[in-house]
């Protein structure tokens, strides 16, 4: 469409019957392929389980061509996406012309910003928490001019944090965000403020991904799988072929377990997705330590002693008087791990879950979040500005065996960028990444996987994240 569009620009200049001829054959074989769409009953999101949406039906995300065909010339559209996670507080903005195409705000595809902690860190002081949303709010109401404020869609997506949430505390915290967003001047449904699960979550950010890279209408082996480290769980997502899918697991109910099928672009994907639970880096701590009745660990550097906060509970940490061993420390991490469940299904990952099978869909691996940062901290990536890196499992274990040799204070002479507080655990979060990837997800140590923060996109870069899937959700218009 866009080459299209050069060549009209210049007809309009010099040849009016070729201006007239170029602007109905393309309106012509627009309109005829409408009339093909298949029709397809509107999938929604209900509470926190999550149906498999098709926003972006039969129509050509490649080209820039999707969504409602009857929406009005020349307007734009935004979205204001608040993503609460474990480790933090996001808010993304972005702009849709009137086919859902992104369009740059400013300079950018996408307005982003960043604010810690995270916004389940306030458990206990609700109000507390949704005043810390106010300056991300700030900047979404400086982006969205006023006159589209009432029209523009804002969302809150809660994660894993959350999801480990005692009692009241999270819906206490969902409420206080309501009343903040309700008042915001943006278009509020007190829905769009929730916990999404993990499959929602995995969903959004394969379909972000694919679409980004133009993979989205292309056969399933063209797509690439995620794999996404938060703070409180780790999902995976990837399409799988026809006979992969006849072969999955059944539910108690006899339907597909992990496995739906949706129609994009005309092709019909079986998409794998699995959250797990407590299985983020974050929550993943709070589980070694777990294990340790005597606060000693083999994962703490020499010398260290301390507490570790996780969802509202101290853990005790403290070193062995030897300090740190990598070897010692994977026998802890693989325990925790689970890597040794019993496996009921054919292929399974670690705790007996069925891995979807893996195939073309899982050849090539997009990691990200927690996964890109880590490789940052360990010098395995040179430049968190940096939007993409390839790198191999295997260089995770070579960081984790030089970081677990090293005391808090040869850290700092070593390695002057990295903060102790990020010292303190690298030798625990690099052999759990390793052994994730490599004993749990079955990843061969040597796979080439390429580690993503964000994705090159017509001239900009948008952040690798679930909020963009959300984003076209909503403007849409299939909420």
């Amino acid at each position: 469409m866009g080459q299209i569009s050069k060549e009209v620009s210049v007809e309009k200049c010099t040849h009016m019957r070729g201006l007239t001829f170029a602007l109905i054959v393309p309106f012509l074989v627009i309109l005829i392929a409408f009339a093909m769409v298949p029709k397809s009953p509107v999938q929604q999101q209900t509470g926190s389980k999550f149906l498999l949406w098709n926003p972006i039906i039969n129509l050509p995300i490649a080209n820039s061509w999707f969504g409602k065909p009857n929406r009005s010339a020349n307007l734009l559209s935004y979205a204001v996406i608040f993503d609460a996670g474990s480790s933090g507080s996001r808010v993304h903005v972005f702009c849709f012309d009137e086919n859902i195409r992104l369009v740059k705000v400013g300079g950018e595809i996408e307005v982003f910003e960043h604010r810690e902690p995270g916004l389940s860190d306030f458990s206990k002081d609700p109000a507390k928490g949704a005043e810390s949303l106010l300056p991300l709010l700030d900047t979404a109401l400086k982006v969205v001019p006023a006159s589209q404020r009432a029209q523009t869609p804002v969302r809150l997506g809660a994660t894993a944090g959350f999801r480990t949430l005692p009692g009241n505390e999270a819906e206490n915290l969902l409420q206080e965000a309501r009343i903040l967003l309700g008042n915001s001047g943006f278009n509020f449904t007190p829905s769009w403020v929730n916990i999404i699960d993990g499959t929602q979550e995995g969903s959004y950010q394969w379909v972000t991904i694919n679409y980004l890279r133009g993979s989205l209408g292309q056969k399933f082996d063209r797509t690439v799988g995620i794999v996404d480290l938060g703070g409180g769980s780790v999902q995976m997502a990837y399409a799988i072929s026809d006979e992969d899918f006849e072969r999955a697991p059944k539910s108690e109910n006899k339907e597909t377990s992990n496995v739906q099928k949706i129609k994009l672009l005309g092709l019909t994907y079986n998409l794998y997705v699995h959250s797990y639970l407590r299985y983020g880096l974050l929550a993943f701590r709070a589980e070694v330590f777990k294990q340790e009745t005597n606060g000693l660990n083999p994962c703490i550097p020499r010398g260290y002693k301390g507490t570790y906060l996780y969802a509202g509970i101290d853990f005790a940490v403290k070193a062995t008087e030897e300090g740190s061993s990598f070897s010692q420390c994977q026998e802890v991490v693989l325990k925790s791990l689970n890597v040794g469940h019993e496996c009921a299904h054919m292929k399974c990952s670690f705790g007996g879950i069925w891995n979807g099978g893996g195939g073309d869909g899982f050849k090539q691996l997009f990691v990200a979040s927690f996964f890109f940062d880590k490789a940052v901290d360990a010098g395995i990536v040179r430049s968190k500005k940096l939007a993409s890196a390839l790198v191999k499992p295997l260089q995770f274990e070579e960081a984790a065996q030089r970081f677990c040799q090293l005391s808090i204070p040869e850290m700092a002479v070593r390695y002057p960028r990295l903060k102790e507080e990020k010292a303190k655990y690298i030798c625990l979060d690099l052999v759990y990444i390793y052994n994730l990837l490599v004993k749990g997800f079955r990843i061969d140590r040597n796979h080439q996987l390429t580690l993503v923060k964000r994705v090159h996109f017509r001239g900009s870069e948008v952040e690798a994240a679930w909020p963009l899937g959300s984003a076209i959700e909503l403007v849409s218009g299939y909420q």
